[in-house]
Order: structure tokens, then C-alpha cells, then sequence
């Protein structure tokens, strides 16, 4: 009999591994939707902190990376540049900025949500929609239990 817990954890190790080799972003490149861009990779940043209630400074974004501030800054930096995302006065702590998306930043961020529900809708096509529901219940709830462990 299989043991549960294993295939999940080896399950778990298969997606860490392929989102280290940016397998989103060389799907997309294939389908003709670009490269993947750092960037990017900041704005879902952005969104996740706002999700857990938390600002995006510079010195949060950095952590959340696993970047030195330095990089952070130089990517937040492009991404005012090129207009997704503005800084914003932080209303508990006048001195320092948050970073929010602006309406080009926030589009993208659509963009990419679409892209990505799109794959993963193709991955499970097959699926009885019972069994969509299913692993989209559990896989919610462990990410939760998960989270909550550190």
C-alpha cells in the first residue's frame, strides 16, 4: 500500500523543482507569450504581501524573494520605470514607501492569472470535475496548514 504522505512529499519536490526551472515561463515562451521576466516575478510578490495584509517595502519584497535588498531595489526600480507599480506613503509609517500596482501592473497581473488557470485547467481537463473540486479543497487546505507551520 503507498504510503500518502510520501507521494505527497515527493509530489510537493517535483513542483519545487519545476518552478525553479521556470516551467510556467518556458510553457508561455513556447506558446508565444515571452520570457520570463524578474520583474513579473516581483508583482506576484506585490500581491501575495497585500493578500497576507502586509506592505510591500522594498526590505519585505527583498525577504519574500530570497534576494539581497539590493536586487530588490534595482527591480522595483524597473518596475516604476516601465509603470507597474507606484509608490505610495505608508499610512502606518509615514517614512517609508509601499509599492502598490498601478492599472498597467494590475492588468498584467490579470494576464498572468489567466495564463496560468489556463494551464492548469489544461493539466486537469481530463479530471471528473468532482475530483477538481476535490484536490482544489485539499490542496488549498494543506498550503493553509503548511503556512501556518512557520
Amino acid at each position: 500500500m503507498p504510503d500518502a504522505v510520501a507521494d505527497v512529499e515527493r509530489a510537493m519536490i517535483a513542483i519545487r523543482r519545476s518552478q525553479q526551472r521556470r516551467a510556467l515561463s518556458r510553457i508561455g515562451k513556447a506558446r508565444g507569450r515571452g520570457a520570463h521576466d524578474p520583474v513579473f516575478e516581483l508583482l506576484d510578490v506585490v500581491e501575495e504581501l497585500a493578500e497576507r495584509g502586509e506592505p510591500s517595502t522594498v526590505t519585505a519584497l527583498s525577504a519574500a524573494m530570497g534576494v539581497d535588498q539590493p536586487r530588490a531595489s534595482r527591480l522595483v526600480a524597473r518596475a516604476v520605470e516601465q509603470g507597474l507599480l507606484r509608490r505610495e506613503a505608508d499610512q502606518r509609517d509615514g517614512r517609508r514607501a509601499v509599492l502598490v500596482p498601478t492599472p498597467a501592473g494590475q492588468a498584467h497581473l490579470d494576464e498572468l492569472h489567466a495564463f496560468r488557470r489556463g494551464v492548469f485547467a489544461e493539466v486537469m481537463a481530463d479530471w471528473p470535475e468532482e475530483d477538481r473540486e476535490n484536490f482544489g479543497r485539499l490542496l488549498t487546505a494543506f498550503v493553509r496548514g503548511y503556512s501556518a507551520l512557520g
